[in-house]
């Protein structure tokens, strides 16, 4: 889950990490409290290089951070505590027993968990190869697949369903690319869902309180966020579409859009994500979830 023009969830001020063996570091990346935020174009191969670098750096303390609101085998489609116990937009929890299910930009596969409960046979995917080890560490006897969004490991027509909340649609610089993809391995009739930042967020500050509420920045401008080292290459990305953009994208990639859900802020959800909070998201949304099908 990614707040605009941040870093996943923020900074956390926890630093003992839930996996103790270290994890091996990129050469010549420069830590993330060095690097520098700006805005520039960043092509596929640059976005996915410098994603999976930062995932792989920053795994525990985002899981540290957050594993207690994501839990270890809930569906949880954003910060506002969506439940797909209650949305049901994949169907019915019942009628998924027997389903095999992609979760794309799965983190630590809490969401394959909660559908191999269902009966559901789930597979994991995640660009981060540290994101699948805190998988391996919550267990599950489902499949771990460290793979690119863009160039799905999967024979055509091998699921029912695949989902991604928060996974890697933010950012991946031709979300048509992995659009087509995810509907080249589902088979006929399956679906789609994908959550995301709500476009409308890249217009505000990304800042939980009053300060946030301020429009700052062209809701147009889908020139991406990038986080750089001192010799210019990336070590972030994420990249804006409109809604508009996001609608056809899923068109060009041959599905058919069923419903488009913005989940409001619940009451009982009291807590702060970055730049998500009760004061703005009960005056703006804060999340866009896309239901696709396949025909």
């Amino acid at each position: 889950m990614t707040p605009p023009r941040g870093r996943i969830g923020g900074k956390s001020t926890t630093r003992e990490p839930i996996i103790q063996e270290p994890v091996a570091s990129e050469p010549n990346v420069t830590s993330d409290s060095e690097s520098e935020a700006t805005r520039r174009d960043a092509d596929v191969a640059e976005s996915s290089r410098a994603n999976r670098g930062w995932w792989d750096r920053n795994a525990d303390e985002y899981q540290v951070e957050h594993g207690t609101f994501l839990g270890d085998d809930r569906f949880v489609w954003g910060p506002e505590g969506l439940d797909e116990v209650e949305a049901e937009l994949l169907g019915p929890p019942e009628e998924l027993k027997g389903k095999d299910v992609l979760e794309i930009g799965a983190g630590a596969a809490q969401c394959s968990r909660w559908l191999a409960e269902q009966g559901a046979r789930p597979v994991a995917l995640d660009l981060s190869h540290r994101q699948l080890q805190h998988a391996l560490r919550i267990g599950g006897s489902f499949p771990l697949i460290c793979a690119d969004a863009g160039a799905l490991p999967f024979a055509d027509a091998s699921f029912d369903l695949a989902c991604s909340a928060y996974g890697a649609m933010p950012f991946v610089a031709d979300p048509v690319l992995v659009l087509s993809d995810v509907r080249r391995v589902l088979r006929p009739g399956g679906r789609f869902v994908f959550s995301v930042t709500h476009p409308i967020r890249w217009a505000f500050p990304d800042e939980p309180g009053p300060e946030g509420l301020t429009v700052s920045a062209s809701y147009f401008d889908r020139t991406p966020y990038v986080e750089q080292a001192e010799d210019g290459s990336a070590v972030y990305v994420e990249h804006h579409r409109t809604i508009g953009d996001r609608v056809r994208d899923v068109v060009a990639a041959g599905f058919r859009l069923v419903d488009l859900i913005e989940p409001e802020w619940p009451s009982w959800n009291t807590s702060e994500w970055g730049g998500w909070s009760p004061l703005r998201g009960n005056l703006i949304p804060g999340s866009a979830i896309f239901v696709c099908e396949r025909d």
